[in-house]
């Protein structure tokens, strides 16, 4: 018998089957079905929004669809079913016969959503978030799983949309094919997107669905889960409050959230929602295009920085590293005093040259073109007055001696020697330690590698269990992965480097 994980990867696949670049928004619908929610999708006409809806409801057996392009004529007949006749006339009752239209589906399509009229978009509030349709006097409890609406716009400011707008928890933006050889094999494709590949025994049955929203809320939601909410929750107040628009979002959307993670927790074969489900978290905030980047980088951010790792005291044992290297150097390296001259810079460009004045107007030459000078054929350079002023031009070569200039005047050599100051410097001198402090050292590094190897040891034995299944998460891109492993796999590269450390210092004293 079929898993969860198993039957739902199984549904992915077929209802991904022929469509090009599509997976994602396939992955968030049926996602969104299980868990009893909307979404909405951003684009053009042409990019198979309807096809998606209609390949969705291949995942549940007796799946029945309705669709609908809204335009501003349209009426509730069209959508709801037109009023019986029959019961208007013989029980005096305005009921509507909705078998064949929205009530009676189990996926739904709406298109150009925002274009519906008043009475419409008042029947759908319902339908969106409770999934009840009052059909006259009576309150029906419809059987619509997935209700996808796209439009190419956002809902228009200040028409009464906000409500209706509010109800779609998941939002994506849906386009055309960008690769090239996708669109080559989808314009030379014969296959028939529309066929149902699925077997009958493949399919949701009613019985499972129940079955499935019980389980899903029993899933557990842990503690790192519960803070990234709040910390997500937290910086999106602080977003709000410096930048327009702002997000806004209200307690009953965190509700609706928490029950998406669920399902996809529950659907991914857990009992424990982990990090990777919160990336979804980003499909459920933005209101504008503008805010989705902003969105991805809010829950990207904040899931890295709580991601799974063991506790491991890097501070204290990097402590204990430095202070062995200190005393290695301390007891190996003696320091010695010397004093050198060199030559003195002026306004960090010039070298004086002393007695110059006895043979040309000025003070300095610029030390960068004195460095450029060879003991072998003189090169032009030019002399400076105190201040700054270029005063003469001359052949000059570097003196045979250190910090000496030679300069060719009427066939003749006049060389002189440049300003110098005395520079204090300390150098080292290396001993070889004591074979008793050396095998003591030995100890230390035997035990410091010994230690860091049993802390590798363990985050390799002990890895969190999120961790092993963090990149075979049905609904979000695996690459994420790397964010909730960058704790845990920036605590072995610090181990590593540490390990690295000790081998340094032993390497060091020993070849001293």
């Amino acid at each position: 018998m079929q898993s969860v994980r198993e039957k739902t990867q199984r549904l992915l696949a077929q209802l991904s089957k022929g469509i090009y670049e599509k997976e994602e928004i396939i992955r968030l619908s049926l996602l969104a079905a299980v868990a009893g929610e909307s979404v909405f999708l951003l684009g053009p006409p042409g990019v198979a929004k309807s096809l998606i809806a209609r390949r969705l409801k291949f995942a549940f057996r007796d799946g029945k669809s309705f669709e609908y392009l809204m335009n501003k004529f349209s009426t509730p007949d069209e959508i709801f079913g037109p009023v019986s006749i029959k019961k208007l006339k013989d029980e005096d009752r305005y009921e509507r016969l909705t078998d064949n239209y929205l009530p009676g589906a189990n996926v739904v399509f709406l298109d150009e959503i925002w274009k519906a009229g008043p009475s419409i978009q008042n029947a759908l509030l319902t339908v969106l978030n409770e999934r009840i349709y009052r059909n006259g006097e009576t309150d029906v409890k419809v059987n619509v799983k997935g209700i996808l609406a796209a439009s190419n716009e956002l809902p228009p400011v200040g028409e009464g949309l906000e409500a209706l707008w509010d109800r779609f928890l998941l939002r994506t933006v849906i386009g055309e094919i960008r690769q090239s050889g996708n669109f080559i094999s989808m314009i030379l494709s014969t296959e028939d997107v529309y066929k149902d590949t699925l077997t009958e025994e493949e399919k949701i049955t009613a019985e499972e669905f129940e079955q499935w929203n019980e389980a899903i809320e029993t899933v557990t939601v842990p503690d790192e889960v519960v803070n990234v909410i709040q910390v997500i929750r937290l910086k999106l107040e602080e977003y709000d409050a410096k930048n327009d628009p702002p997000f806004r979002i209200y307690d009953r959307r965190w509700k609706k959230i928490v029950r998406l993670l669920r399902t996809s927790a529950f659907l991914n074969g857990r009992n424990k929602v982990d990090l990777m489900d919160c990336f979804l978290i980003a499909y459920c905030l933005w209101s504008h295009p503008e805010q989705i980047d902003v969105a991805r980088e809010i829950v990207a951010e904040t899931i890295r920085k709580h991601g799974y790792t063991l506790v491991v005291n890097l501070a204290a044992l990097r402590k204990e590293i430095n202070q062995f290297e200190d005393e290695v150097k301390t007891e190996t390296k003696i320091p010695n005093t010397v004093f050198s001259e060199e030559l003195y810079l002026i306004d960090r460009q010039y070298f004086e040259v002393l007695g110059i004045e006895n043979h040309f107007e000025g003070k300095y030459i610029k030390s960068a073109e004195f460095e450029k000078l060879s003991i072998d054929e003189p090169v032009t350079i030019g002399v400076y007055d105190e201040n700054e002023k270029l005063t003469y031009r001359v052949k000059a070569r570097k003196g045979k001696s250190e910090h000496q200039v030679e300069f060719t005047y009427n066939s003749q050599a006049i060389i002189l020697p440049l300003k110098t100051h005395k520079v204090e410097k300390t150098t080292y001198l290396y001993k070889k330690p004591h074979p008793l402090v050396e095998k003591y050292w030995d100890e230390h590094a035997e035990k410091l590698s010994a230690f860091i190897a049993a802390q590798k040891e363990r985050m390799h034995r002990e890895t969190p269990a999120e961790l092993r299944h963090s990149r075979e998460n049905l609904f979000v891109d695996k690459r994420l992965a790397e964010l909730v492993e960058a704790n845990h796999t920036e605590t072995l590269n610090a181990l590593n480097a540490l390990e690295l450390s000790v081998e340094k210092i032993r390497h060091y004293y020993k070849n001293l």
